[in-house]
């Protein structure tokens, strides 16, 4: 349909010139001779161009522009003068004008003028429609979503953050997000903080966010950055999902496949998830005991996040990675000219941590001397700073991570028993992967998705073949291990499914004769485990029941076998 052109002017040959030359360029055009003509008009029909002359008998041509602009007119409107000043142009477009032109208006100008004022609508139009369909979205969507700019500043929030975080558009627009009294744990504050230092996106699973309105909330979030048409990074968005619900009905049924950023679903890990719920209302010291690999760290998060004071800082110290010297620095801070290179003073990681949670991976490397130290701490929560004699007080909760074997290295004299003790109050063992072996699908198909995602991939699947190596392989790295395989897989991957072909060297020996035997015990082990239950031993190992009965079948494993 071609464009709606209103004239107004109460100069009839006027209004029959322009009218004459905006026809013949194909255009629909009406006319009015005053105000209330127009409006009259404006009231039958939706313009999308207006030529108002300024002198108009009664109202002026200015006052129809003012009237239009108050209205719901998405047109544009051009004035027409006799006697055209700099006061009279900067008033009308101060008034919303698009353009104005002197008389006489010659068929030139008025063809000029009107195809500009028209591509500019229809710019308007397009901006409008976008902005519309995505108003449309953001308030339809069941997230929770929050845009920033690079200082925090909230730039737009969707009807869902009110429900999922207790926040109202109108309070907090505008507002910096960490200046917010949100009563909340401020998780999602944190990985925004990290999107915007770091412009990267941070993924947090399975969260309670203990806001006050919904205390048992559990909220999964992923944050990214904010990129502009112009690839300029302006600030960070978050996306929270209320998953309180699924969250209920996995604790009810006793399978859940994610505890925070932990995976698994397997017996022993539904333990692990219980117990780091039961200290979520205590301080207490806790032991995390396992192999490399086990994903020690990331249950010290989850106890720390899920803990009284997840607001507070976690502050992660690696106990092999630092000498004698260093390490009492590190733990209780020094004084400057303590020691050769103490320039300054410096605030140990122990006063880091006040309020919250310091985190000591690889207990078992201290010396004896720290382990004296530390041993004091936990005693009186109090320490003196490297060369000074001052006690400074702090309540700090301990989580202590170790894969030695600690009453060994009591045995040998390596490591205080008392200290030991201090440590354990609870103790938490993280299973090996060789001995949990139903989460290997859960934990293989979350990896895909990371790193799909990671490496702009399309992987689907991966192959029989490969997920048979994985299910008989030692996994003597434990989840760090097959994090790494799939890790090393996907970047080699150019198609949608992962073969043997993709995996590291020394995943690919399993295509050996070995494999079918380790193979048979692995299936043996899961009906042994459920007594037989082939349906339950299926679910154990990740697969239908169709395929273990082929599998049964295809490496001769029998009940009767001894």
């Amino acid at each position: 349909m071609s464009p709606r052109i209103l004239i107004v002017d109460d100069e009839e040959n006027l209004c029959f010139t322009l009218e004459r030359f905006l026809l013949a360029e194909g255009y629909q055009v009406a006319t009015a001779g005053d105000y209330d003509g127009a409006l009259a008009a404006l009231d039958q029909t939706d313009f999308d161009l207006i030529f108002a002359d300024i002198v108009l008998k009664g109202k002026t041509g200015m006052d129809l522009l003012g009237k239009i602009k108050a209205g719901n007119f998405h047109g544009q409107v051009v004035m027409i003068t006799g006697v055209p000043t700099i006061d009279t142009a900067s008033k009308a477009v101060r008034l919303g004008a698009f353009d104005y032109i002197p008389k006489p208006v010659t068929q030139e100008t008025l063809l000029r003028v009107t195809r500009a004022a028209l591509r500019h609508k229809a710019l308007l139009d397009e901006k409008d429609r976008y902005r519309s369909n995505l108003e449309a979205i953001f308030k339809s969507v069941k997230d929770a979503i929050i845009t920033v700019d690079k200082a925090l500043v909230v730039l737009e929030v969707n009807d869902a953050a009110r429900d999922i975080c207790g926040v109202r558009r109108s309070e907090i627009i505008g507002t910096r997000l960490n200046s917010l009294k949100t009563n909340c744990s401020n998780i999602c504050i944190e990985a925004l903080e990290h999107t915007i230092r770091d412009k990267r996106s941070v993924e947090i699973q399975r969260m309670e966010c203990r806001c006050r309105h919904r205390p048992e909330q559990v909220v999964s979030l992923t944050t990214y950055p904010l990129i502009n048409h112009r690839n300029q990074f302006t600030g960070g968005v978050v996306v929270i999902r209320d998953e309180t619900r699924l969250a209920d009905l996995e604790r009810n049924l006793k399978e859940r496949r994610k505890f925070h950023n932990i995976v698994g679903k397997s017996e022993k890990m539904q333990e692990i998830y219980a117990l780091i719920e039961d200290l979520s209302n205590v301080s207490t010291t806790v032991l995390i005991t396992g192999e490399s690999g086990t994903g020690k760290e990331l249950v010290a998060e989850a106890i720390h996040y899920r803990g009284p004071h997840p607001d507070h800082p976690l502050v992660k110290v690696n106990c092999a990675a630092l000498s004698e010297e260093l390490l009492e620095s590190e733990f209780f801070g020094h004084v400057k000219g303590a020691f050769t290179g103490a320039v300054a003073d410096k605030i140990g990681r122990f006063q880091r941590a006040d309020g919250g949670t310091i985190f000591l991976d690889e207990i078992g490397e201290m010396t004896h001397r720290t382990q004296l130290h530390l041993l004091r701490v936990l005693q009186g929560m109090e320490f003196e700073r490297v060369g000074d004699s001052t006690p400074i007080k702090v309540d700090v909760r301990v989580v202590a991570a170790t894969n030695r074997n600690l009453t060994e290295l009591i045995a040998q004299g390596r490591f205080r028993q008392d200290l030991y003790y201090r440590l354990k109050v609870v103790q938490l063992d993280l299973p090996p992967l060789r001995d949990k072996r139903e989460d290997i699908p859960i934990l293989t198909d979350h990896f895909l998705k990371r790193f799909n995602t990671k490496f702009a991939k399309k992987i689907t699947a991966v192959s029989k073949d490969v997920q048979a190596i994985f299910m008989t392989h030692s996994w003597p790295g434990n989840v760090r291990e097959l994090r790494h395989a799939m890790e090393h897989a996907s970047l080699l991957c150019r198609g949608r499914t992962i073969t043997v072909d993709h995996l590291p060297a020394e995943l690919k020996v399993f295509r050996s004769e070995k494999k079918d035997d380790d193979y048979g015990r692995v299936l043996r082990h899961a009906l042994e485990k459920t007594r037989w239950n082939k349906t339950a031993a299926a679910r154990l190992l990740g697969m239908s029941r169709q395929n273990l009965y082929r599998k049964l079948r295809e490496f001769n494993v029998m009940e009767n076998d001894s």
